[in-house]
């Protein structure tokens, strides 16, 4: 889930409370690919919601972290191709074959907090549509690899927006990513675009959620009408991949991957 803007703050967690947040971020993992494997034509996005929920609560003591966040309805947000994020799960919401549909999902377990996102093509999508999918994907690799100690948060951000700009895609600027861990979002920013060694350092410790979120056309964006759905300017499609990462002495840790 992204965010808009906040003030910075940084919150360090120990090495038991990552590994807390890695076991919660497998079981993130499981639930996206769980839902992945129920893409497909005819599928509503209330019946992908609820497989989502009951796959988290069928771990023990997990629970969806988005579930009556901020007063949200679903325990994912599901949102389908001009749509960015937030999308509010629906049974009159239908997937048709050549749709692309993103599942954000966030994971409580023993009081810590993981986010992660991805798209999900639906049936057989246009070559374009996959490039866009592709080229979001490469570009949170590209910022996950920019997350090591004494770089810097622009670090993170000048990698994704390379990426994304030599495609000639739109970066989103109004929403972003964020710390997480004790809370769904902690306040630190963690933007998509920016430049190096600007920003707050990165120290070991720190857990982020690094989250493109790509446009094929203009990067801006708008809110629809139930307050919640944000969409892209000019109805062109959006993707949006993310992982939860930590800032380790090695290097970058993603939580939000099967652990070991």
């Amino acid at each position: 889930m992204a965010m808009g803007n906040a003030a910075p703050a940084t919150l360090l967690k120990s090495p038991r409370e990552i590994e807390i947040m890695a076991r919660g971020g497998a079981i993130l993992h499981a639930t996206l690919m769980h839902a992945k494997a129920h893409v497909r034509p005819g599928i509503s996005t209330m019946e992908l919601d609820q497989l989502v929920e009951s796959f988290i609560r069928s771990h023990a003591g997990a629970e969806p972290a988005f579930k009556g966040l901020y007063g949200f309805p679903g325990s994912a947000c599901i949102s389908i191709n001009e749509e960015i994020v937030h999308g509010i799960p629906s049974r009159k919401r239908i997937l048709v074959d050549g749709d692309i549909v993103t599942v954000d999902v966030g994971v409580k377990l023993d009081g810590m907090f993981t986010d992660a996102a991805i798209t999900v093509p639906v049936g057989t999508i246009d070559e374009l549509t996959q490039r866009l999918l592709d080229v979001t994907e490469r570009s949170l690799a590209a910022g996950i690899a920019a997350a090591v100690p004494d770089n810097h948060v622009g670090d993170i951000g000048a990698a994704v927006q390379a990426v994304v700009e030599a495609e000639g895609f739109g970066v989103v600027r109004e929403l972003v990513g964020h710390g997480v861990g004790f809370s769904p979002h902690e306040e630190l920013q963690i933007p998509n675009y920016g430049k190096p060694k600007r920003g707050k350092k990165l120290s070991v410790g720190l857990t982020i959620a690094i989250e493109p979120m790509v446009n094929v056309g203009t990067p801006k964006t708008k809110t629809l009408s139930d307050k919640w759905t944000v969409v892209t300017a000019d109805g062109k499609r959006s993707a949006h991949f993310e992982h939860t990462v930590a800032i380790t002495e090695d290097g970058p840790r993603i939580l939000t991957l099967p652990q070991g």
